[in-house]
């Protein structure tokens, strides 16, 4: 059976010539994570700064199939800007609480659904705002929608919908994955962020596991903010307690994932928040480049992902025990498990994750002509 994305490229250039459509019925409107993507930023693949490791492939790629159909996606600035009209455009938030509520005075305007990509311990005040949320759209996509993580008080739980984060592509990276001189060691790519007080968040347990791993001389750490000390984000107790250690494997920030996890056989593959069916990047991340992910997060990951993709840190009793494992894994069982996640993205398990956008946006984003 074809993939529902099949036809659509995962790479996007404007066309100048597009014709936005006159009837605003075929306008769909996208609220961005964030002002820096509004003026259809959103959809360019062009800008490195904002599509850093494709991160934008996905919404262009659901625009493109939108122009397929004849019809347009823009971004919701154009729709705030314009008067209303007799015609109804559909809306969708990324995890914007702003504006929705002053379209819900609007007889032009339909509110189809609200994505919510962060974990509680991000941004709780997405998960607080349900009840409401729920009330004002169609659908609401969360990581799961039993409540883990989450209170389901007040909530239209009819209207909840899972979440598959989005993927840009379904195959590997050839230049990467490829690459067989790798260091025999583990890499950790992640910022320094102070987390918010809330049950299983994974932050001072990805400081843990690097420290405890530091002694051993085989772990090594890429991201932004770690040697700011006086920033905010460093004024947690377990970023002082092991600040000398984490500095001492600290090799700077890095410009591309793919690119440092390439240098690497494993990788440390945390998420921020252990919270059922919150599945982010960085596992995929590892996939792309060829990377064993060594992997903590959510607790039905083998109901998500296959379990012979990755390695399951919660098997281990000390981060030590578990590099002597590395350390004995035949290069074999180490290629194995690389094949297995190739084999995984290209499969209609992971099909979810890389349709999900063209999932989420409707059966117009996939019509052809």
């Amino acid at each position: 059976m074809p993939s529902p994305c099949q036809g659509v490229i995962d790479s996007y250039e404007e066309d100048d010539q597009q014709v936005i459509p006159d009837n605003a019925s075929d306008i769909t409107y996208v609220d961005p994570p964030s002002p820096a993507y509004y003026e259809d930023r959103l959809f360019d693949t062009s800008d490195a700064i904002l599509n850093r490791d494709d991160s934008l492939v996905p919404y262009a790629r659901v625009r493109q199939a939108y122009r397929a159909a004849g019809k347009e996606l823009r971004t919701a600035d154009y729709l705030m800007k314009a008067p209303g009209g007799e015609a109804v455009s559909n809306y969708y938030s990324l995890g914007v609480l702003d504006n929705y509520k002053a379209l819900l005075q609007r007889a032009d305007v339909r509110l189809k659904a609200f994505v919510i990509f962060e974990p509680p311990v991000v941004d709780p005040r997405l998960y607080k705002a349900l009840p409401e949320l729920t009330a004002a759209f169609e659908t609401v996509y969360v990581h799961n929608t039993v409540g883990d993580g989450y209170s389901l008080e007040g909530v239209d739980a009819s209207r909840l919908r899972q979440l598959y984060w989005p993927q840009p592509r379904d195959e590997v990276i050839l230049q990467y994955w490829e690459r067989s001189e790798r260091l025999d060691r583990i890499v950790v790519i992640n910022g320094n962020h102070i987390p918010r007080k809330v049950p299983n968040e994974l932050y001072s347990k990805r400081i843990e596991a690097m420290a405890g791993l530091a002694p051993l001389g085989v772990v090594d750490l890429y991201g932004r903010g770690w040697a700011k000390w006086w920033s905010r984000a460093s004024m947690w107790l377990p970023y002082w307690k092991h600040r000398k250690t984490l500095m001492s494997i600290y090799k700077g920030a890095c410009e591309s994932k793919y690119e440092v996890l390439s240098q690497y056989k494993f990788s440390l593959c945390f998420e921020n928040m252990a919270m059922k069916g919150y599945v982010t990047e960085k596992i995929f991340d590892c996939f792309y480049a060829g990377t064993v992910p060594l992997y903590l997060g959510a607790p039905d990951i083998e109901d998500l992902i296959p379990k012979d993709v990755y390695i399951d840190c919660r098997k281990f009793s000390s981060w030590q025990a578990m590099y002597g494992a590395l350390e004995k894994m035949p290069s074999r069982e180490v290629e194995k498990i690389r094949e297995n996640g190739r084999l995984f993205i290209r499969s209609a398990e992971g099909e979810k994750y890389h349709c999900s956008l063209m999932n989420i946006f409707g059966e117009e984003a996939k019509t052809r002509p």
